[in-house]
């Protein structure tokens, strides 16, 4: 309870000057085939974050005037308690969330529509699901779409000060977070060497797909995205998992879990299908574990993400041309781009109560400061979290190498590299998949430590001694 208001209390604190209410909308459960079989139940962030109350078909107002608080929903009847059991009354679960009133959810309604029609400000986020845009819509009269981020710049009618200050609480975590995100990776953690431990030739992907879900499941609520398995690793979200293992291939798992406390986790690793490296699977496999160390040894308080995402794409183009792969003067191929290449995405992003924290409130205005822009270069472009950091921000460190036949072909046709690359010896790579090694980082008041007691096996030499190990 003290917590829920110690939040809201600060945000009062944010939003001083503001006059009217600030809403918020629980999430709703969701058909998938029809009404009584639904998507698996998951609340919306915000709300957690803000009243913490799991349950769906749950709103709130915040009176930024007279300072209450009321939590509104409908108390099961005896209908719902014959299938779902005794269940808390909505009034104990708003005192338990540190609210001072509770109301039935057609008063929230009616509350909204009463606070519109004398004029008064309603602040609101951006929503995600559709059941939300259509309610918030109907209440502000305006379009189910506009109440939707239009894509990385956000959502321009949503409160801009209720956006921004979510924003600032949410990027740095507290104390009680970064234990719940450390359990996330302590879990993330077993979800992945359970993956390892059943890689073996000819064994279909699912079926160590199902292994480390069943470990998310049986110890949290589940995965923290839908897992990316796959021997194809140049296809970003590679969300098939019905072939063999192969040998001399590469197997990138990209998994996360999520905790039953809701906060998730976000690794990588790329393995040999067959436990040990060919020679040029090790080389590129190395410069990109190099970006990633180079990257974490960087991270602290005070320097900007982009900055890192630069350096780790300077330390992959020197090291690619020492593979003949490029060529050039090394400021020049950065300042053009030409690491887009090789990393179409950007280095990582912010990751609390959702893998991509906050994205649906804008990425721009959660990743980037003001006065950073967003590059238009591949690469560069995607960057999720560019911000110069601070403590208790939670970020990936996820370099990647990939080569991708129809980028690489384009680039060629185009003369996007200025004559900086190799196509001739690339085309000895247009089987080779790809590569990302990510690790979950907390930034620290000295510098930046990984979440969890225990870091997946990341070196070369380390991957292949514990594969040794598993069989």
């Amino acid at each position: 309870m003290n917590k829920y208001s110690e939040r809201r209390s600060r945000l009062r604190g944010l939003l001083k000057g503001e006059k009217g209410i600030a809403v918020f909308i629980g999430n709703v459960e969701s058909a998938a085939q029809y009404r009584d079989n639904g998507y698996k139940w998951r609340q919306d962030s915000n709300w957690l974050y803000f009243f913490g109350i799991d349950e769906p078909r749950f709103a709130a107002i915040m009176d930024l005037e007279s300072g209450v608080d009321t939590v509104y929903a409908d108390d099961y009847d005896i209908d719902d308690i014959i299938w779902t059991g005794p269940m808390p009354t909505v009034a104990s679960l708003a005192a338990g969330a540190g609210a001072q009133d509770s109301g039935t959810y057609s008063a929230f309604c009616t509350a909204v529509s009463a606070a519109v029609a004398a004029g008064r400000q309603v602040h609101w986020l951006p929503v995600s699901r559709w059941y939300n845009a259509v309610l918030l819509s109907s209440l502000l009269g305006v379009e189910p779409g506009q109440v939707f981020s239009q894509g990385k710049k956000g959502c321009p009618l949503a409160s801009e000060p209720l956006v921004k200050a979510v924003i600032e609480m949410r990027l740095v975590k507290d104390d009680d977070e970064i234990a719940l995100l450390d359990k996330a990776g302590e879990l993330g953690y077993k979800m992945h060497t359970t993956a390892r431990r059943g890689i073996r030739l000819g064994r279909i992907e699912q079926e160590i797909v199902g292994d480390m879900e069943g470990v998310t499941l049986a110890e949290g609520w589940g995965t923290s995205f839908a897992t990316i398995l796959t021997q194809h690793g140049e296809i970003f979200h590679c969300h098939s998992h019905d072939c063999p293992i192969e040998p001399g291939r590469l197997l990138l798992i990209d998994a996360g879990a999520e905790s039953n406390d809701h906060y998730a986790s976000d690794n990588t690793r790329t393995y040999p299908t067959g436990g040990r490296f060919t020679p040029r699977q090790r080389d590129i496999y190395q410069i990109v574990y190099e970006c990633n160390e180079l990257a974490f040894n960087m991270t602290r308080p005070g320097v900007a993400y982009r900055d890192c995402h630069l350096a780790a794409a300077r330390h992959m183009l020197d090291r690619l041309g020492q593979l003949d792969l490029v060529k050039g003067d090394l400021d020049e191929m950065v300042a053009d781009g030409i690491a887009g290449l090789f990393m179409p995405h950007g280095l990582g992003h912010n990751m609390g109560l959702d893998v991509h924290d906050m994205e649906d409130l804008g990425e721009d205005l959660v990743g980037y400061d003001p006065g950073q822009t967003r590059s238009s270069q591949l690469g560069l472009g995607s960057l999720r979290m560019a911000r110069k950091l601070v403590p208790g921000n939670v970020i990936t460190d996820e370099p990647g190498i990939y080569f991708i036949p129809a980028l690489i072909e384009q680039w060629k046709r185009q003369g996007t590299d200025k004559g900086r690359v190799n196509y001739a010896k690339l085309e000895e790579y247009y089987d080779f998949g790809g590569i990302r090694l990510e690790d979950d980082v907390l930034v620290t008041a000295s510098g930046a430590r990984r979440l969890g007691s225990r870091r997946l096996p990341i070196a070369p030499d380390e991957v292949e001694q514990a594969m040794a190990e598993d069989n």
